[in-house]
């Protein structure tokens, strides 16, 4: 991770110093992932309960009411299938679009600044 530093003052250095500091402290106090996980599953186990029970992923228990369980359902309709980008950003080749849905942001950009969509078509 790259942070630009150069265009800060002095004074928000020393702010930004000091807020990963205090940061750095508080992370460096956390257990270890792997023993929180370890803690989390034995005190479900104790309680009768397993981590699927508690945060999804299995049933429930017989004798327990169920909860409403906030699922994706596949919606109804046709699948719409994989497209090829057409149009790319000149100043990001990973930014592109498929020319379906909303423009986006960069080229409705350059468009309103009097560009046409056609200057960004990818060249086949």
């Amino acid at each position: 991770m790259s942070i630009d530093l150069s265009g800060l003052s002095a004074k928000e250095l020393a702010t930004l110093i000091r807020d990963a500091q205090k940061r750095k402290t508080v992370v460096a106090k956390r257990l270890p992932i792997t023993k929180v996980r370890a803690q989390l599953t034995a005190a479900a186990k104790k309680a009768g309960y397993t981590i699927e029970e508690l945060f999804g992923g299995a049933a429930p228990k017989a004798g327990r009411p169920a909860k409403a369980a906030k699922t994706s359902a596949p919606k109804a309709g046709r699948k719409l299938a994989k497209v090829a980008p057409k149009y790319r950003n000149p100043a990001n080749a990973e930014e592109t679009w498929t020319g379906r849905g909303k423009q986006p942001r960069w080229l409705a950009e350059l468009t309103g600044k009097g560009r046409k969509v056609e200057d960004f078509l990818i060249q086949k």
